[in-house]
This record gives structure tokens, sequence and C-alpha cells, in this order.
């Protein structure tokens, strides 16, 4: 899952697809004074399952097997997990540059040749280990990287594969001592990995976990969960700037399209809405048919929130109407254009947390705020506006707004002060029912 084009040891710049998650330099720092082999496997079995991070234990490995004699200059470990968007995880350690690299991979690269050129695209097809002389041009004919393990000086190339589950993970070891690897090397090397595949266990699992809970759940919200709050009834109050946005006209969309159109035509509506969010520190928490409900807690600057609740409304907006220019993905149909949604922001004292019956929850937000933030979003149809700002929520936004007047909701006692963007063109109040 690393670059398998770019020199081994050369600037660490990964291709499309692959980033970097956190970078550790500590180095040979990481190192105790001296070190024997019996204490590298005491620290497996023992003093490693205190390392908080997999960047951290598979970096104090590495140099720990440089301690004891071990000829390792260049090492991988990459992870297959369960996440909609990426294909796993990968952590590079280099001996040269004394740096430890965690990367993402997306899902897209799978399908790129330098993937399936690569030996562990073999590996986790076959889940043999593959043993190669980079110098050998046998070798650098069937993968292309064994060129730049040449040139980079590299004698011997391992890729052992870890775990038997159906996620299969994988180990790279490269040398460039003369001759590579002995078969004593060898041997250590399963004995030491054997130990250290137990703890890519504990963290894949809980990688997992945090990938479904914050695809799921949202990263917040995910994170509350994971960290054990789970009873039903646990949560706390918080006040947030409350996003409540549906899609114009989707009960006639539906009736008139097919369920795979439908669905993707809301994948690419919805992508565009949360990545919105996403993108501006908002948390997506539900999905409900064609609504969208987010929330932007308040810090210590509520303006940080408000501005940022808005700007994320705002390119919300600009991104659907470019989405209405272009055929998305999955829709094979005419007549869904123009694609109209609106949006409404609130203020408001919320309950975030557990929600429903004892062998079912839900992670929400409930309480009047956002009840008031719905009755909002509907005044888009009376408005001809599709972004609805209600007074509460003006308060903690520094960007002009333009009064559209006070509005009575359905079951709030008291007319609604409500502000729209002034640069956002005046419509006709659409006649459709969503």
């Amino acid at each position: 899952m690393t670059d398998p084009t770019a020199p081994p040891d050369a600037m660490r710049v990964y291709p499309a697809g692959v980033s970097v998650v956190r970078r550790s330099q500590r180095g040979r720092a990481c190192l105790p004074a001296s070190i024997t082999l019996a204490e590298l496997e005491n620290w497996l079995l023992h003093d490693a399952a205190a390392e908080p991070e997999m960047l951290l234990t598979f970096e104090s490995l590495m140099w720990r097997m440089t301690a004891v004699g071990l000829p390792v200059h260049r090492a991988t470990l990459h992870i297959r997990t369960l996440h909609p968007q990426l294909l796993g995880f990968a952590w590079n350690w280099r001996a040269s540059d004394g740096l430890c690299d965690e990367v993402q991979v997306n899902q897209s690269t799978a399908d790129t040749d330098a993937f399936r050129l690569n030996p562990l695209h073999n590996l986790f097809q076959g889940g043999k280990a593959i043993r190669r002389n980079p110098q050998d041009a046998a070798a650098q004919a069937e993968f292309p990287i064994m060129r730049d393990l040449a040139a980079g000086g590299y004698t011997e190339y391992l890729a052992l594969p870890m775990g038997g589950d159906r996620f299969r993970h994988a180990v790279t070891l490269a040398t460039m001592q003369p001759g590579g690897f002995t078969d004593e090397h060898l041997a250590l090397f399963q004995r030491l990995l054997t130990l250290f595949g137990l703890h890519v266990g504990r963290h894949v699992a809980t990688r997992i976990a945090i990938n479904a809970l914050g695809a799921y759940l949202g990263p917040v919200a995910g994170a509350k969960v994971l960290s054990g709050d789970i009873k039903r009834g646990a949560g706390e109050p918080i006040r947030a700037i409350i996003w409540m946005s549906d899609l114009r006209g989707f009960t006639d969309l539906s009736d008139r399209l097919c369920g795979n159109d439908m669905i993707a035509l809301l994948n690419a509506y919805f992508e565009v809405f949360a990545d919105a969010v996403l993108r501006n520190g908002g948390d997506v928490l539900k999905f409900i048919g064609d609504g969208l409900l987010a929330v932007f807690p308040l810090g210590d600057d509520s303006r940080v929130a408000g501005n940022a609740a808005l700007t994320a409304a705002i390119e919300a907006q600009a991104g659907l109407g470019r989405l209405n220019l272009v055929d998305p993905a999955g829709v094979n149909c005419e007549g869904w254009r123009p694609l109209r949604a609106g949006i409404a922001l609130h203020e408001g004292e919320v309950f975030f947390g557990n929600i429903g019956a004892a062998e079912r929850l839900d992670f929400t937000v409930i309480g009047p705020a956002v009840n008031e933030a719905s009755r909002v979003e509907a005044l888009q149809k009376s408005t001809g506006r599709s972004i609805l700002v209600t007074a509460a929520a003006a308060t903690h936004i520094d960007a002009p707004l333009e009064p559209l007047g006070d509005y009575p909701l359905r079951g709030v006692t008291v007319p609604m002060t409500i502000f729209s963007p002034p640069e956002q063109p005046l419509r006709q109040p659409l006649a459709a029912a969503s």
C-alpha cells in the first residue's frame, strides 16, 4: 500500500489515494540503551501493550530489531480494514531517514497498475510469502518496485502474511546486507512477528470499531460510544448550531425514478451536503430519508461554530448547483434536474446522547431546538430561500444577514425572526412538496 513507483528511500512522496495520517520522528531515541533478543521478546509480551498507537508500536519494534543485530533497513506494515472508502492503513519505516509514517489508502488505489504490480497484491490474493532479490533481473521484470529497491542498494525483500482472517495483513522487510537475509534471520522474523501479530490484531479490532462507528454515527458520537458511553439515557446537554436540511420535491422524484436511480441521486446529494458539513467542522448525526441532521457544537468562541455552519450551508448549495450540471454516477435517467434543497440553521440546547429501547439505541440529538429547526426548514417552501437562519443562530454569525420577517411556527408560541444570506438570489416560492 506504499508507493511502488518512488525510490524507497526518497523524499517520502506518496501517490494519489495515499495520504499521511501522522509521522513519528523519534528515531533511535525510542531505543533502550542496550537490548538482547530475550528483552525484545519480553517487551513484545508485556510493555508493547502500553503503546497507544500502532505507529509507535511498529516503530519501536523495528528499532529494537536493529538493536539486537537483525539487518532490517526498510519495513512496512499493511492492514486491511472495514471502511466504505478506505482499502486500509500502512506504516512505513526506514532506518536511513529515521522516520515512520502512518498512511491511509483509499479504495481507488486497488484499481491502479501500481497496486496490481506490487508484491502485496499477490500476497493478498494468494496469502503466501514472497521473497525476492531486488538485484535479480527476473524479479525486476515481475515487480517494478524491485528496480527501485535495487537502486537503493537493497539485496533482499520479504513480504510476509499476517493473520488468517478475511482482512489479511502483511509485513515487508528489506535489507542492504550483502547476501540478504540468512535462514537464522528468517526464523527469528517468524518468531518475533508471531508475537507482534497479537498487537496487530488488537489494533486492527480497535481500528475497525473506530471506522465503523465513525461511518455510521460520526466521529464525535462514535468516539463517545467507543469510550463506553453506551447506556440508554447517557449523554449530555450541549449548545450547538443545529443544521436541518431537506431535498425539495423528494416525493415526486421517488414516484418518477426507479429505486437504483433514486439511491444514486440521494448518494450524490448527501455527498455534497455531508462533505460541506464535515469539511467545516460539523458533525453529521443522521440521514432521515432525504433529510440531514447535523450539529456544530458551540465552543469558547461561539462565532467559530456559527460562521462555520453558514459557510458549510453556502458551500453545500453551491455544490448542489454544480451537481445539477453533471450526471452523477449511477443515475441513468432524465427529468431529475434541478435538485433543490433547503437548509435551516438554528441555535439552542439539545440533549446529545443515547436514545431508544434497551436493545436498540440511537446516538442523536433531541430537544425543542431540533423540532424548531425542522419547522424553520419547512419555511423554504413559502420564502423561496434555500438557506434560512434563525435569530438565535444569527447572533453567532459575523456575516451580514438579510431579515425576512417574523414567521409563526407550529408548536412555537412566539413568531420567529428569520434571516437569510443577502447574496443568495431570491427565487419564486416552490410549490413542490417533499
